[in-house]
């Protein structure tokens, strides 16, 4: 190779003058992360550099902080009962009132948005990891892998979900919430396989895999270390969607007395409980629906705002 190859000069087609074009000449004494910036630096840059990044990272942090250290802040539990204090208005000795029961508002509150933040986040894991799995598998082996893979995405696809766990749920018992997280994430993964499958049968004809195959790398090597990885943008947003709707359909599943049970709660179960009160005692109600409202409004910014990020044609990520 000579030194014109290397440099690449104007005029001159080849790997050197590709680089030179892409890519400007180092400063002296300046590393050359400084100068080119890694592709997740530059993600990071436009999710920090949006408003709805920042408004959605920065309500998300406070709510976490609030649902995981404010219980500590009271005296009372979720489970605790002031019987001296039945359907009491907010007050400081309960910030947000009491049931009718004589719970603790607040405390029950946080234990609910507790409950759903934990469940989302475990489903929105589990379920685009098996989404990512199961698509990967059947966009690179195709034939009979690609037929299984898609016999039984399909037949969960046309499972009435809501009722399924509806049925299900219930007879898990009290404390079953795990249980709940595996249902949720069960029925959440098939749309974005098929998305990763598409993409994986696209994947698997570019030179680096061709390579690994021509070296003998085991297929299920090649998906782990080359496919799923070249797709973790489109899995980061997926996941982050997840979120806010396994949070929705707990809610909706508690709601109707299907999800987390007794004596247990989630926000679902606190809003149906409060709905009978609303009228006359609204800080029952208003306090786990105004919570579940900002909770959602987080997610979706944070989601929003991620995939303007991973856009390289999206303008809104660096306003």
């Amino acid at each position: 190779m000579t030194s014109e190859e290397v440099t690449g000069p104007r005029g001159q087609v080849g790997p050197g003058a590709a680089a030179g074009t892409a890519l400007a000449r180092p400063v002296a004494g300046a590393s050359v992360g400084s100068v080119v910036p890694s592709r997740w630096r530059i993600v990071f840059g436009r999710f920090a550099g949006s408003w709805g990044g920042r408004f959605g990272g920065l309500l998300l942090l406070g709510l976490f902080l609030l649902a995981f250290v404010g219980p500590v802040l009271v005296p009372w539990s979720y489970l605790d009962k002031d019987f001296l204090a039945f359907l009491q208005e907010p007050t400081g000795a309960h910030w947000f009132g009491t049931t009718q029961t004589g719970g603790d508002v607040f405390a029950l509150t946080l234990r609910g948005m507790q409950k759903s933040l934990l469940i989302g986040l475990l489903v929105a894991v589990v379920s685009t990891a098996v989404a990512a799995v199961v698509g990967a598998f059947a966009g690179y082996y195709l034939g009979w892998t690609d037929w299984v893979l898609g016999w039984v995405t399909d037949l969960l696809l046309v499972l009435p979900a809501f009722l399924v766990i509806a049925v299900l749920s219930p007879a898990l018992g009290q404390g079953a919430w795990l249980a709940l997280v595996v249902l949720l994430a069960a029925f959440m993964w098939m749309v974005t396989s098929k998305v990763v499958r598409g993409m994986t049968i696209s994947i698997r004809e570019r030179e680096y895999v061709r390579a690994a195959q021509f070296m003998g790398v085991p297929g299920y090597k090649i998906i782990f270390r080359h496919v799923i990885p070249n797709m973790a943008s489109l899995l980061i947003v997926d996941a982050t969607v997840n979120v806010s709707a396994a949070i929705l359909t707990e809610t909706s599943l508690s709601y109707f007395g299907f999800g987390v049970q007794a004596p247990d709660v989630s926000l679902g179960g606190l809003i149906a409980d409060g709905a009978r009160t609303a009228v006359y005692a609204p800080w029952t109600f208003w306090f786990a629906a105004g919570l579940l409202v900002l909770l959602i409004l987080a997610v979706n910014l944070i989601g929003d705002a991620l995939r303007d990020a991973f856009d390289p044609t999206s303008n809104r990520g660096r306003r």
